[in-house]
């Protein structure tokens, strides 16, 4: 048994701890901001902090084994500086999203993720190790609402219903090729829940490496919205796009100063360069659950609003 920190309240939180409190023995605390009374109600202990005081949260972290983190910018930072200062052996970051390795220098949509990782390589020197937990995109990404429903990536400028690939209620879509060809760009997608569920049955592992890779599916883009007018019994309306047709619209966006436009068109670039889509996973194979497909997901996501 160990005890491990769950950094943050979000929805992916949120299914960590349930799924820590379900189906292990291991203890848990839940580092937040605010007081979280909603939380606390369901016997989850909560503990306040303070991301600016910096002894208070290496004290917090007294204990813990294994921080799991899903904040973002300075606050992962001093995070990170606190779990290596209170000698916390496995640190989680908040990356959950495609390979950091194809992510270019000066990706627009990188929320601080460069940094953290640039900080725990420094840091192992204290004997804190990481791993990046990658699983492409969350389909919550598509459920009514968007990401933004599940109190995920409430700042992300592309969380909301219909931002990204396909807008299921109006049955518009986007479909971004590979810039190296003439087919349809892949993506590797996994439910928020199923990432959970992940993480946690990997603390039983007694080895990890610098990277975990799992995925709920793999589809191309094409595939992805065949899906989607499957499930809504109707064709969508498709704009094909190659990487000539995406900078220009990305140039259109920058002139009209809408950023949330930039983010949505950036978001199809990253799909159209592969950064969103790994062939082989290394911890599918090491779990005792099959993830949720996603025709399965997006069924039970959108039956409540037939």
């Amino acid at each position: 048994m160990i005890k491990v920190a769950i950094v943050g309240t979000n929805g992916l939180a949120q299914f960590i701890a349930n799924s820590i409190a379900t189906t292990t023995s291991h203890q848990f605390v839940i580092l937040s901001r605010r007081p979280s009374p909603g939380l606390q109600a369901r016997g989850w202990q909560v503990m306040q902090v303070d991301y600016s005081n910096a002894s208070a949260l290496r004290f917090k972290l007294a204990g813990v084994d294994t921080v799991i983190s899903t904040i973002s910018g300075n606050a992962q930072l001093a995070l990170i500086d606190a779990a290596a200062g209170a000698h916390i052996r496995r640190f989680v970051p908040s990356e959950f999203c495609g390979p950091p390795s194809l992510r270019p220098p000066n990706d627009s949509l990188d929320g601080g993720r460069r940094a953290a990782i640039l900080r725990l390589h420094q840091l192992e020197s204290t004997g804190m190790r990481f791993t990046v937990f990658t699983c492409g995109i969350f389909y919550e990404r598509f459920a009514p609402g968007g990401l933004a429903n599940s109190q995920i990536g409430l700042h992300s400028a592309f969380g909301q219903e219909g931002d990204f690939l396909f807008n299921f209620r109006t049955g518009k879509a986007q479909m971004p090729f590979q810039s190296t060809s003439t087919q349809p760009a892949s993506i590797c997608m996994t439910s928020a829940r199923d990432v959970a569920r992940f993480i946690v049955e990997a603390l039983d592992l007694s080895s990890w490496p610098r990277e975990f890779r799992l995925r709920g599916e793999r589809m191309n883009a094409r595939e992805v919205i065949a899906v989607a007018e499957q499930v809504r019994g109707r064709s969508f309306e498709i704009s094909g796009h190659t990487q000539s047709s995406l900078q220009d619209s990305l140039t259109y966006a920058r002139a009209i100063g809408d950023r949330s436009r930039e983010a949505r068109v950036h978001s199809l670039i990253a799909t159209a360069e592969g950064r969103f889509d790994f062939v082989s996973t290394n911890l599918n194979q090491l779990v005792s659950f099959r993830p949720e497909g996603f025709r399965e997901w997006l069924v039970r996501a959108w039956s409540s609003e037939a």
